[in-house]
């Protein structure tokens, strides 16, 4: 059986990074359409760089949790026949599932360590921090920005992880708002195509009456148990 796994901001918060609907985190700082859209980036550069080196010192600072480290086991441990494999989907731009060990992942959202050039299309490693007039290094353009989707963009990987979720015969989703399409959509793609499907959240969310099951709960104590049950019964 292939298993595809959906995580959101929810399995990062036990690493300390905050989700969207945190109070007084760092999202709620800032107005999302100055430093999360296009045309906010047009506006103020400035502003947009340096909430993202925010964002990067605090994901930088992060570890992973137990819940990162148990997807890293279920991807180890799940058979891999010719029928069966693992896919991880993420909506979060940071790399702690990498930082655990997870192979692979599949970043729909972009990624806080990288840098795009808006001009030329190159990327590479984000510095620590990034400025407005950091040249590209490949074309020399002063158009530099964080690889990461931002609101009204399209996220990345789509025709792969639609392909994902049309074969897949588990589809679980961990600690996602339910809020954001199109990944919101995902769990209806999976049912559509006869899948299984369970949400691991630390409360119900608004797609909750979409899956099969929902078990509620801190995802570094859900989520390692939710991995010991499938290997168990695999």
């Amino acid at each position: 059986m292939e298993i595809v796994i959906l995580t959101g901001a929810g399995i990062s918060a036990e690493s300390g990074l905050g989700t969207f609907r945190d109070k007084g985190g760092l999202w709620a700082q800032y107005d999302l359409r100055e430093v999360a859209t296009p045309e906010g980036f047009a506006r103020n550069p400035g502003l947009v760089h340096d909430f993202y080196n925010a964002r990067r010192a605090n994901m930088r600072a992060a570890r992973p949790n137990a819940a990162h480290r148990a997807l890293v086991r279920l991807a180890r441990d799940w058979p891999r026949d010719g029928h069966g494999g693992l896919t991880l989907i993420t909506q979060n731009v940071d790399d702690l599932h990498e930082r655990a060990g997870s192979p692979d992942v599949i970043h729909m959202h972009g990624e806080l360590g990288r840098a795009l050039c808006a001009a030329c299309g190159a990327r590479w490693d984000a510095p620590d921090e990034m400025h407005p007039l950091d040249p590209c290094p490949a074309c020399g353009a002063r158009a530099t920005r964080p690889d990461v989707v931002w609101f009204g963009e399209i996220p990345y990987h789509m025709e792969r992880i639609g392909a994902a979720l049309r074969r897949c015969g588990l589809f679980v989703a961990i600690g996602t708002s339910g809020q954001v399409y199109p990944a919101a959509g995902f769990v209806a793609e999976a049912r559509a195509a006869g899948a299984d499907t369970l949400e691991l959240n630390l409360e119900r969310s608004q797609t909750s009456h979409l899956f099969d099951r929902v078990e509620t709960g801190k995802a570094g104590r859900i989520v390692p148990a939710f991995v010991d049950r499938l290997l168990q019964a695999g």
